[in-house]
């Protein structure tokens, strides 16, 4: 029971000395102390401890140690001139076979450092058979040191030793921070102006007497150089400087040291809630159809590819989660489309960024009316693939939109016509890309068309008759033309030779009518008159 109520003591104790107290205990000297009345003195222990014996009956570790505690101590000779010292308690059982207290700590890559603290034969006589107390606070360590402690009494008896493990306080202790020098890393301030991108930063509380430098750093497993530090003299009154930065990424920090080597380093990061600014610098390559993207900060986050919609969800495209940490992901097969989009979500917070949104289409619907119908093409400027099929339904036009699809191969620049005229009103298609991986789906619809009461327009398309009639109608008026005309120059042609003929029959008649007598003369040219006559009217007509 005496045991475990030590151990029990001894983890709390230990506990208390690991944690950020408010104030360490500080000693002036390093000395070994115990109790009234017992005289003890302090020397190294052997290089090549003797090896343990076996103890006497009834000699064990709750009979000899008690109550060993383990804490951190400060020694100081001046103002941020301190050093960090072990000091361990005990609580011993003076007997004849116990002459002294061996103490050791060890750590990774060190040396063990004994100490034997000897009990005089006198003492242990007149104080034989007391607990008595022992403290040392020799054994100097460094800050965030991880230790173990061993206690053994001298002579050493197999089994009658006290282990236990230890860490010393870190830098981050407020009392380190202001009085160890490797502890001090100074107090930053700053004052942001996101018009200028300045950030004005004031040091506070910086080691004395030396100079102190400043620069911006990416935050990481190791702090960045984002470009060159700034050096704030000792001899300055005002130590201030102006640090220019970029972008406000949440992992930009202020960071500033001391100069000298292995000096503690401390960063503020003025714009660590800033995670919006992250979901930038996305980029798209034409060649390889990549969308790329490098996160600035680490960052635990899951990306994917979305399609934003007109009332401005952006719906997630399946298979095209990706988890974010340091290394940039890749979406192979992109189709680089307005409406496709990279999200980004951390916890219950989501962004999104279009990439595509301003950028030149690389194919598009292209809509016409024609006739009171709308036509519809594609255009590209790559050659690609496309699928093509109806899209949700209507009261008016009941369309099923499983019951068909077609695949439509587009060549670079030529449109290609989606043949959609006769199709019912209300009617929409959609079309989306096929040979890539990731596209967005492009849905048009018709405009609803317009009744009789509404529009003068007729419920028939008349001119798909009248041009075609009107385009006969002119074909038959040439061609009667052509023939009328054709009819003229022949019959003027005819006319020509029959008054020819009529002139030399009236000559002929002419030499007979001197030849004959009188009587009968007159006769023949009566005769010959009304002959003339009917030849004319024949010409006539």
């Amino acid at each position: 029971m005496i045991h475990w109520i030590a151990l029990l003591i001894s983890c709390c104790c230990l506990n208390g000395a690991a944690g950020e107290s408010p104030q360490l205990e500080r000693i002036k000297r390093c000395q070994t102390r115990c109790s009234q009345g017992l005289s003890c003195k302090t020397r190294p222990d052997y290089w090549f401890p003797p090896a343990c014996k076996d103890p006497a009956e009834g000699l064990n570790i709750t009979s000899v140690i008690h109550n060993v505690s383990v804490s951190t101590v400060m020694k100081c000779e001046d103002k941020q001139k301190c050093r960090l010292h072990l000091k361990i308690h005990t609580v011993v059982q003076l007997m004849d076979s116990v002459s002294g207290v061996s103490i050791c700590t060890s750590s990774a890559g060190m040396m063990t450092k004994c100490q034997i603290v000897q009990f005089t034969k006198a003492s242990r006589r007149s104080m034989s058979g007391l607990l008595v107390t022992v403290e040392n606070d020799y054994t100097e360590v460094s800050p965030n040191q991880h230790l173990q402690v061993i206690v053994k009494t001298v002579p050493s008896y197999c089994g009658i030793t006290w282990v236990s493990n230890y860490r010393t306080p870190v830098c981050s202790h407020e009392d380190l921070r202001k009085n160890v020098p490797e502890c001090i890393t100074g107090k930053l301030s700053y004052t942001a102006s996101p018009e200028k991108k300045e950030l004005a930063v004031s040091v506070s509380d910086m080691l004395q007497g030396y100079n102190y430098n400043l620069r911006l750093c990416l935050k990481d497993f190791i702090c960045s150089g984002t470009g060159a530090s700034t050096v704030i003299k000792k001899e300055e009154p005002l130590k201030t400087a102006v640090l220019q930065y970029s972008r406000p990424l949440p992992c930009l920090c202020i960071e500033g040291w001391s100069s000298f080597i292995d000096a503690p380093r401390v960063q503020v990061c003025p714009f660590k809630d800033r995670q919006d600014e992250l979901w930038f610098g996305i980029t798209f390559d034409p060649l390889e159809e990549a969308l790329i993207w490098e996160p600035a900060c680490p960052v635990a986050a899951v990306a994917c590819l979305c399609e934003k919609r007109e009332d401005g969800a952006c719906v997630d495209l399946p298979d095209s989660s990706q988890k974010v940490s340091r290394q940039k992901i890749t979406f192979a097969k992109v189709d680089p489309h307005p409406q496709l989009c990279m999200k980004f979500t951390v916890g219950s917070q989501s962004w999104t960024q279009c990439p595509f949104a301003d950028g030149i289409k690389v194919w598009d619907v292209i809509v016409s009316r024609d006739h009171g119908h709308e036509e519809l093409q594609i255009l590209s400027r790559v050659t690609a693939k496309f699928s093509v099929g109806p899209w949700g339904t209507s009261a008016e036009s009941p369309v099923n939109q499983t019951t068909y699809a077609i695949l439509v191969d587009v060549e670079k620049q030529k449109p290609v016509d989606l043949q959609l005229r006769g199709k019912q009103c209300n009617f929409c298609q959609q079309v989306k890309r096929v040979d890539v991986k990731y596209a967005a789906t492009v849905v048009h619809c018709t405009k609803r068309c317009m009744s009789k009461s509404s529009s003068p327009t007729p419920p028939y398309d008349l001119t798909r008759i009248i041009l075609p009639a009107a385009a006969c109608l002119s074909g038959i008026i040439i061609v009667t033309l052509v023939l009328w005309l054709l009819l003229r120059v022949y019959r003027s042609r005819k006319g020509r030779t029959g008054v020819c003929l009529s002139e030399k029959t009236d000559a002929n008649v002419f030499d007979v009518q001197t030849q004959l007598p009188v009587s009968r003369r007159a006769f023949t040219t009566s005769e010959a008159k009304s002959g003339n006559n009917e030849k004319a009217n024949l010409l006539l007509n």
